[in-house]
């Protein structure tokens, strides 16, 4: 082993002493010693035990500690203390900057156990309100936190697009292409990207972008292939002729699960020299098959049966804002700044959804405040013509499966979002009668997050998708596709059943800010992988619609 290995332990070992509030004095000479560690010329496998010793700070204690190490390659130590550490919360202990003492107060204070789960209360604003912590030191965190998981390999749409932009308009600059667009996973919008991939239609020489410091190539293969890192981001490059270009498109864009079940429909296997992707459609004679939806050799099927929809759902399509969060709760805006900006955007309603009672940890709302906060939206409604503010809830569902508040106060709310937030740990027969009663409830009209689930970092607790939306189709309930780019949950897997069974889809931002607002956007990326389509979704409805909508039950 190396000193660098060996002295890692040592640090790894004070920060997890730290986190579990051992005595200051051993975990800072442990941390001493690794700092000494990392100064040594000499390897430590070749030192002699008196050599090691008289190290500065190394005393019997290390010095054995060393040499188990050596022997072993690990240290029983901190063996014990990872064993009884979340795994999640070891990770946490990876991230410079991210000290014990604040991730023991958020692992005690909020119950966060992985990263994704605190990145989600920093992008729901649970940190600033913490001793220690303020909007600024949240921000820094949501920064380190975005970029541990895109180090991991794999990223969340949203988190690796603007980088993915950047390289884009990068390479606008330097070839002034004939055409150039994304392609693979980011071409197919998918929820998590292992890889951002381009192409290019330039007569340009490819090879002297690397000349570039902010490029820096990889592999080459072939002659029209680049795998290379511009600007930490690894990225993937294919070169072709605009006469060539939609050929190259449907190919690099579509998996090969659909190219497969493509080449087995089509009429001809031919699709070279097409400049258009309308032309490899025309002559497979097989319908035009939109790109988001290019995942199974199944949906060449459809489109040849012709039932898959002529029109997907677009962002435009989406009329009002479901699923907002505001200072009265966890939110970072005023209700009434809230309201503003999603009329300013062009929405025609908003639902305010603050955090129910039982969700302390977000300050919840308790009656009191809920009456204020009516009042309020009153007020707000009496000075307009063209918009309104629905009084809803995000009502968390209990652990019995039934709602907060008692049915004098859920009877007053338009309508209620029921969500599970607590006690998530649940086997699927569980999880799935704990949903069924709370769809079950009369004043529930939409199921939130159905799953839980964060993205990259919680797997969500286990339903019976099926069971759920039979129930929803039998109850009148909307399902909500939680538009965060953490969650977005329901899985857009699920959705073509729901459409099936009349179930409307909600594609709600679950705003805890003004900009939030816009993560719809990735709801309906998500919705167009599902074949949502205007007709399907609840908040596509014009304001008339949806009052009637949700009156109705």
């Amino acid at each position: 082993m190396t000193n660098k290995e060996i002295a890692n332990q040592f640090s790894n070992l004070a920060k997890i002493m730290e986190l579990h509030g051992e005595n200051p004095y051993r975990f800072k000479s442990y941390s001493n010693v690794y700092i000494q560690l990392r100064k040594l010329q000499t390897p430590l496998t070749e030192m002699s035990e008196k050599e090691i010793e008289a190290v500065k700070g190394v005393g019997k204690g290390a010095l054995s500690k060393i040499q188990e190490i050596i022997a072993t390659g690990k240290l029983s130590a901190l063996e014990e203390y990872k064993a009884k550490t979340p795994v999640g919360i070891r990770e946490m202990l990876e991230i410079k900057g991210f000290g014990p003492k604040k991730i023991l107060s958020l692992w005690k204070e909020l119950e966060v156990e992985t990263i994704g789960e605190l990145l989600y209360a920093c992008n729901e604003n649970r940190l600033v309100e913490l001793k220690g912590f303020g909007a600024k030191t949240q921000e820094d965190l949501r920064k380190k936190l975005e970029y541990h998981l895109q180090s991991r390999g794999k990223s969340h749409y949203a988190a690796i697009e603007p980088k993915a932009q950047e390289y884009l308009k990068w390479l606008n600059k330097k070839l002034k292409p004939k055409a150039i667009d994304f392609v693979g996973e980011m071409g197919r919008y998918c929820p998590i990207v292992n890889k951002v991939e381009v192409l290019v239609a330039t007569d340009k020489n490819i090879d002297e972008l690397f000349d570039d410091k902010n490029y820096i190539l990889s592999e080459k293969i072939g002659e029209a292939t680049y795998h290379g890192v511009f600007k930490e981001t690894e990225v993937t490059l294919h070169a072709c002729s605009l006469e060539s270009f939609g050929s190259k498109k449907f190919r690099h864009t579509s998996s090969p699960d659909f190219i497969k079940g493509f080449l087995a429909k089509a009429k001809s296997k031919d699709f070279t020299g097409m400049a258009k992707e309308d032309d490899v459609f025309a002559k497979a004679k097989i319908p035009f098959i939109a790109p988001e939806l290019r995942e199974t050799a199944a949906i060449v099927d459809l489109a040849i049966k012709k039932e898959l929809p002529t029109k997907l759902i677009e962002a435009s399509d989406i009329k009002g804002v479901i699923h907002s969060h505001t200072t009265y709760s966890d939110g970072i805006h005023t209700l009434e700044e809230m309201v503003s900006y999603a009329k300013e955007v062009g929405y025609s309603y908003i639902a305010i959804t603050d955090h129910s009672k039982a969700a302390f940890y977000a300050n919840g709302l308790k009656v009191d405040r809920l009456q204020t906060q009516w009042e309020e939206i009153d007020q707000l409604n009496a000075k307009m013509n063209d918009f309104k503010i629905f009084k809803s809830i995000e009502s968390d569902i209990l652990n019995d499966g039934s709602l907060d508040y008692e049915e004098a106060i859920l009877k007053q709310f338009d309508f209620i979002i029921a969500s599970v937030h607590t006690n998530l740990k649940m086997d699927k027969e569980k999880a799935t009668s704990r949903l069924l009663k709370a769809i079950e409830n009369p004043y529930t009209k939409i199921l939130g997050h159905p799953t839980g689930r964060l993205l990259l970092s919680r797997e969500g607790y286990p339903i019976d998708h099926a069971k759920i939306i039979d129930a929803c189709a039998a109850n009148g309930v909307s399902i909500e596709l939680n538009a965060n780019p953490y969650r977005l949950d329901i899985d857009y897997t699920w959705i073509p059943y729901a459409k099936e069974k009349g179930v409307l889809i909600s594609i709600n931002p679950d705003a805890h800010s003004r900009e939030g607002i816009h993560d719809i956007r990735f709801g309906v990326y998500a919705a167009r992988k599902g074949q949502l389509t205007a007709e399907t979704c609840l908040n596509s409805k014009s304001l008339t619609d949806f009052e009637e909508y949700i009156y109705s039950k």
